[in-house]
């Protein structure tokens, strides 16, 4: 379950990050400090998203999933991030079509290299986002207790 590998200090209600990389030094950036991911992590995630995006049009909600391979992760948590403004993200699927996204779930995925270990929380992710109810929630939460319980009671109704 998602709600299991959270972690409190690790959810950004309302957090201040115009651009794609704002978000990543931030949220990435408070992962690798708090011994979750790697020096280089932020970084990694830059590159990959330029590479594979991962911004998701969800009935009109801008939701990213942004990860790195697991060379740069020391234990899995996911971060999850509510941004006060949208943030151009380039659609998944695509070389410059943006969304402005405002929901981002930042995987931290521990596993073996090479392998696909982060499927599992990724289906788990595209479960809950799929209920606009649950992203609304989400856009309206002031902490980072209410969002925990926001994913708790989505996944615990799936």
């Amino acid at each position: 379950m998602i709600y299991e590998i959270l972690d409190r200090d690790l959810i950004f209600p309302g957090l201040d990050a115009p651009k794609m990389e704002d978000v990543m030094t931030q949220v990435g950036g408070a992962l690798a400090r708090a011994g979750y991911a790697k020096d280089t992590y932020v970084e990694a995630l830059i590159a990959r998203e330029k590479e594979y995006p991962t911004a998701l049009d969800v009935d009109g909600y801008g939701v990213a999933i942004p990860h790195t391979p697991v060379d740069h992760i020391n234990k899995t948590v996911i971060g999850v991030a509510v941004l006060k403004e949208p943030a151009d993200f380039i659609a998944m699927g695509t070389d410059d079509e943006t969304i402005g996204v405002r929901i981002i779930f930042m995987l931290c995925i521990a596993g073996t290299p090479g392998a696909h270990d982060h499927l599992d929380e990724l289906q788990r992710i595209l479960a809950i986002i799929q209920d606009t109810a649950v992203l609304d929630k989400l856009l309206a939460a002031r902490s980072a207790d209410e969002i925990m319980n926001i994913i708790q009671e989505k996944e615990n109704s799936l």
